[in-house]
């Protein structure tokens, strides 16, 4: 059995290929996020990553859509995306597969 605390983990990062991780893989990659009411993201996409994320306590606005506790929204490879915590918020982030790199600050162009 392993345990590892949550204040030793990269921005909540705890599944994936990178370390520090309690299980390291290139099939996926798994976060709980904490965010602070004000926190943003800028617009960006993912070339090859699709990533899911649930909304386990808060309000968030991603593309002018707000979304609330036990919201579900899957965001496709290649399709942008910003996010702003409308108020202290806690999400599970899951990425599939884990990709080093794959974040791109703007829309996806071919």
């Amino acid at each position: 059995m392993k345990l590892m605390k949550e204040n030793k983990l990269f921005r909540g990062w705890f599944v994936g290929d990178f370390d520090p991780s309690i299980f390291k893989t290139k099939n996926c990659e798994v976060a709980v996020k904490r965010y602070k009411k004000g926190d943003y993201a800028e617009f960006h996409h993912h070339k090859f990553s699709t990533e899911i994320t649930m909304i386990i306590s808060g309000r968030v606005k991603m593309l002018d859509t707000i979304y609330t506790e036990g919201d579900i929204i899957l965001i496709e490879p290649k399709e942008g995306t910003d996010f702003e915590a409308l108020e202290d918020s806690i999400n599970v982030v899951v990425k599939v597969p884990c990709v080093a790199d794959d974040k791109c600050i703007g829309a996806y162009i071919e």
